[in-house]
């Protein structure tokens, strides 16, 4: 598959950068869900680069549960500060990212 340009680079497994910044915005994500995850692993993730990164990043919460994570982290030279921009959360292994 062909990178649009501006666009979504294609999926692809999760590695330990995207675990780390699912883990650096957990206690948003669990604010905004209203739930306290126990499991909380990134398995897919797929990333946009813009004035930054934008992550979505699918989440193994559990049994069948999932949640989606869109993460933005700014540029190193505009502090790189990691933010929660959005949580879709009842998903599914097979829900598209």
């Amino acid at each position: 598959m062909d990178q649009v340009v501006g666009g979504y680079n294609p999926i692809t497994d999760a590695t330990k950068e995207t675990q780390d910044l699912c883990h650096q915005v957990k206690h948003q994500v669990e604010k905004k869900t209203g739930a306290n995850y126990v499991e909380y692993k990134a398995v897919k993730y797929r990333s946009q680069v813009v004035a930054g990164t934008n992550f979505l990043i699918k989440v193994h919460v559990g049994g069948a549960n999932y949640i989606h994570l869109e993460i933005f982290r700014a540029l190193p030279c505009n502090g790189g500060k990691v933010s929660l921009t959005n949580v879709k959360a009842h998903q599914t292994k097979d829900s598209p990212l």
